[in-house]
């Protein structure tokens, strides 16, 4: 796995934990996940009605909104599930 660089941005007058957690926040990483059979036709319905969501979208925004109701108090993932719950697309396809 690829090491994330912690340095500061330079110009920036911010502390180098700040940046860090700019680049983790703002990196993606991906997975392989099995989903039984009924759970993968209920998010394939789902994106063929909402054509402005995808799998990418559908899966960050549950797995994201699992996190919050669970009690993760994070900054970073708040602000994934509200993007993703409420973004700019959703308001002008009427989602």
């Amino acid at each position: 796995m690829q090491a994330l660089n912690t340095a500061p941005v330079v110009g920036v007058d911010r502390p180098a934990q700040e940046v860090s957690a700019e680049l983790v926040a703002d990196s993606v990483v991906s997975f392989h996940a099995e989903l039984p059979l009924p759970l993968q036709q209920a998010m394939a319905s789902f994106i063929e009605r909402y054509p402005n969501w995808d799998q990418y979208r559908l899966v960050q925004a549950a797995l994201a909104g699992f996190l919050v109701q669970n009690g993760v108090e994070s900054r970073e993932i708040t602000r994934l599930y509200v993007g993703n719950m409420f973004s700019r697309q959703s308001f002008l396809q009427g989602v």
